[in-house]
């Protein structure tokens, strides 16, 4: 199977928006809080256009097949960097799974980090996503901090 992997375009954006929505569906299990419907996480038209991020899509025989994104947001005064990229929008159609398509879509995003001078990668992961953290485990992540809530 050949994958290649390349930035996302305007014209790609119905697919992505597909994506968005398996993404959310994959989600829901670990998050109440989440609306039922249809829900948007990203504003890819944004992300695409932008300067501070990008987003890249994995096409196999003409069809975009995965994806990911990342976002370079300003450091807290208190870190030792000024600025780090953020890390989302990881998705690959369910039927390809396991088969290395996440690790390339990730290798281009960290070549994209390196040549915009980032030398720090974040991401939230549900800490019950067990699948997607060990994932993220295996690719070099670490944990970091636990978000937690609570309904009242």
């Amino acid at each position: 199977m050949n994958i290649a992997v390349r930035l996302a375009e305007e014209t790609d954006l119905a697919v992505l928006l597909e994506f968005e929505q398996g993404i959310v569906a994959a989600e829901r299990p670990f998050d109440p809080s989440l609306k039922s419907g249809t829900i948007h996480y990203y504003d890819l038209l944004a992300l695409i256009r932008s300067t501070t991020a990008a987003v890249f899509v994995a096409v196999v025989d003409n069809e975009m097949v995965g994806s990911g994104s990342v976002k370079i947001l300003a450091g807290e005064p208190y870190q030792n960097f000024d600025s780090y990229a953020y890390l989302g929008f990881m998705y690959v159609k369910p039927a390809l799974r396991a088969r290395g398509i996440n690790k390339l879509i990730l290798e281009e995003i960290i070549n994209w980090c390196k040549s915009n001078g980032i030398k720090e990668l974040r991401l939230d992961v549900y800490d019950e996503n067990t699948v997607a953290k060990n994932a993220y485990l295996k690719a070099g992540f670490t944990a970091s901090l636990l978000k937690m809530r609570m309904e009242i």
